[in-house]
């Protein structure tokens, strides 16, 4: 598989690094916004360059990887998918509903990893017949990423709503938005924030209930070698997600 990747940052380096020995997945064309910033690329991964997105697409590639931010998939993710299968990176420009709606009219397909959390295939299965009640995001993470006071003690922050959660730490709610779209949506998925000042990682816990019963899935996220600002697992879900996409066997 020939995969095209839109920006190389942190998580678009860490794929280049782990499929340059591979066969089977190979990154071989990246569409930046400065070809001079990211020269050493080339040599380094074999890779070409791109800045005009036609060209881009035009390229032997077989599907697109984003990996920019929430404004490259708001300003793409309509022409990539008319012409090629798209993976996004940037959940949180989902927090727009009607962008998903653009996605069922187009010729390819879209794929969201899991990011920072699991259990989406759970809540997806509960799901398939109604029978998912509530699906309960209680995330923490350190103070500092989420207010500006100093605080002495773990603090709740914010609760609600996705939707709230969304438009009040924008920059923070990935995990509510794909936990979101995999069950009761961003009005009825409820979110509880809590600023810790002695917190090092950030924990997601999450709640599904219904009437298979119920569940909790914790997740404490370990930051990525290469950049602390990106959830190891993040990367993971990514480079796992496009295994399976190239795999014979499907499991879950």
């Amino acid at each position: 598989m020939n995969i095209g990747l839109i920006g190389a940052g942190a998580i678009g380096q860490f794929l280049l690094k782990h499929t340059k020995e591979r066969s089977d997945l190979r990154i071989t064309n990246i569409l930046v916004r400065d070809k001079s910033k990211y020269q050493h690329l080339e040599e380094a991964y074999n890779v070409d360059l791109y800045t005009d997105l036609n060209e881009f697409l035009n390229s032997n590639i077989d599907i697109v990887v984003e990996a920019a931010n929430v404004e490259v998939v708001k300003t793409y993710l309509k022409d990539v998918l008319n012409v090629k299968d798209m993976m996004v990176i940037s959940i949180g420009a989902f927090s727009d509903t009607s962008l998903l709606e653009s996605v069922s009219a187009s010729k390819h397909k879209l794929y969201l990893p899991s990011g920072a959390v699991g259990g989406l295939d759970l809540i997806q299965n509960v799901n398939t017949l109604n029978h998912l009640s509530s699906v309960t995001l209680t995330t923490t993470k350190p103070a500092s990423s989420l207010v500006d006071d100093e605080l002495s003690e773990p603090t709740v922050v914010f609760e609600g709503d996705a939707k709230e959660a969304i438009d009040k730490f924008p920059k923070n709610m990935n995990v509510s938005i794909i936990l979101s779209l995999a069950g009761l949506g961003i009005e009825k998925t409820k979110v509880r924030l809590i600023a810790d000042p002695n917190a090092t990682e950030n924990v997601h816990h999450v709640k599904v209930t219904g009437e298979f019963g119920e569940a909790t899935i914790e997740v404490k996220n370990h930051p990525l070698k290469e950049n602390p600002k990106t959830s190891a697992l993040a990367a993971l879900s990514v480079l796992s997600s496009l295994e399976r996409l190239d795999s014979n066997v499907f499991i879950g």
